[in-house]
């Protein structure tokens, strides 16, 4: 990660530093270059490291008292990462492996097919002729009624329809519920080059097993530089500028009887329009960099109930520094969002000063977003208590 510009000085393409005794010890360019090895497309922290203020005027007003007059104009705030990931492509192999697959055809190479579409085709209208629109990328599934429906069709039509099918290439041919094909869709399958298997699933269990796998394995997905954690259920990404104490609170957490998902680069897969899933690189999954002590590994220190493979994004917390000039959130009243692939997670801003309890902090807003899920809103209480008993004195006074 370090290049040398139009003047001849070194510097970190991911943190900015130049100074040449700090070359080595870019824990962040380390993690991120282990990312792209990975092949996660990383997310530059700076980007993100903004504090409110600056935030604030980046929107689009011309109102220099920002922080009062945005509020009244109900302006959502909502900070955006990045909007597209990258599609990923698994191969024929580790899906049949998965769904436990009996090969009819052993000697085709399945290594060399890869699955781009999440999505099933069952095999309907192509068998009566119909070619138009077909979806010859996705897995092909055949189940009880198409292969009733072969049984009544000319001997001599099979051939050429089946030499049809297989001329456009698909992935494979699942046959359900144990059926299996003629031998003259085997001869025309083989001599395609067109992999058929069989299962013992219903058609229906099938494709809902397969679309659900692959929906997951074929997500757009990202990696940002950040701290992920299972926090009474709720999935808390910790983010922040490097150094800030992500890596010091997720172990505090971890000592509190939390899990950890993630710590430095986490993947985040976009499963559905409401679903973020969060995972961590094979290459440093379950380790913590703490500075001055190096690197810990938490599964063996603390033991298999403190990690977790992967979880779902519920919330999001920024850590920055404490600026007296800034703004902060007092209430709550107000939602802050973040937007990942296109997906808007909720964000809590906390300022960091010396001698605040972080993992305390931590739990209460997952407590509190757990409350507010569940339909109590603590600020909304609050806020009515006030209003109420306003509306109580001004109701006395008028009778007095």
């Amino acid at each position: 990660f370090w290049l040398a510009d139009s003047v001849g000085e070194s510097y970190c393409v991911v943190c900015k530093r130049n100074e040449l005794n700090e070359k080595w010890i870019c824990t962040l360019g380390v993690f991120l270059a282990l990312a792209f090895v990975a092949d996660f497309p990383p997310v530059v922290p700076e980007f993100h490291q903004r504090t409110h203020r600056v935030r604030l005027k980046n929107l689009d007003t011309t109102d220099k008292k920002s922080s009062h007059k945005i509020k009244h104009k109900k302006i959502p705030r909502v900070h955006r990462i990045i909007t597209e990931g990258i599609m990923y492509k698994v191969k024929l192999t580790e899906f049949v492996n998965k769904m436990n697959l009996k090969s009819l055809l052993p000697d085709i190479d399945t290594d060399s097919i890869m699955i781009e579409q999440s999505a099933v085709n069952r095999l309907a209208l192509q068998l009566a002729g119909f070619f138009e629109h077909f979806d010859s990328e996705r897995i092909q599934v055949i189940g009880n009624v198409e292969a009733a429906y072969m049984k009544q069709l000319a001997p001599e039509s099979i051939p050429p329809l089946c030499e049809k099918i297989f001329s456009f290439n698909i992935p494979c041919l699942v046959f359900c519920r144990g059926l299996e094909p003629s031998l003259e869709m085997l001869d025309t399958a083989e001599k395609n080059g067109v992999p058929i298997f069989t299962t013992e699933m219903t058609t229906s269990d099938f494709i809902a097993n397969s679309v659900r796998w692959l929906s997951e394995e074929l997500a757009p997905r990202i990696s940002i530089h950040g701290v992920l954690v299972d926090v009474y259920g709720e999935g808390v990404l910790i983010m922040g500028e490097s150094g800030i104490g992500k890596s010091e609170a997720a172990l505090e957490l971890i000592h509190r009887g939390h899990r950890l998902v993630s710590d430095d680069v986490v993947e985040i897969r976009k499963i559905s329009d409401d679903t973020l899933l969060g995972t961590s690189p094979d290459i440093t999954r379950h380790f913590i960099e703490l500075r001055g002590i190096g690197i810990v590994d938490v599964k063996t220190l603390f033991g298999v109930e403190s990690v977790m493979y992967n979880q779902t994004i519920d919330m999001v917390i920024r850590l920055e520094d404490w600026n007296r000039e800034a703004n902060y959130d007092r209430l709550g009243l107000d939602e802050e969002y973040i937007e990942f692939l296109g997906n808007k997670v909720v964000c809590y801003s906390i300022p960091i000063r010396p001698g605040r309890n972080l993992a305390v902090i931590v739990e209460s807003a997952a407590i509190n977003y757990r409350a507010k899920k569940m339909g109590y809103n603590a600020a909304q209480e609050l806020y009515n208590r006030v209003t109420g008993s306003l509306s109580t004195n001004k109701e006395e006074q008028k009778e007095q």
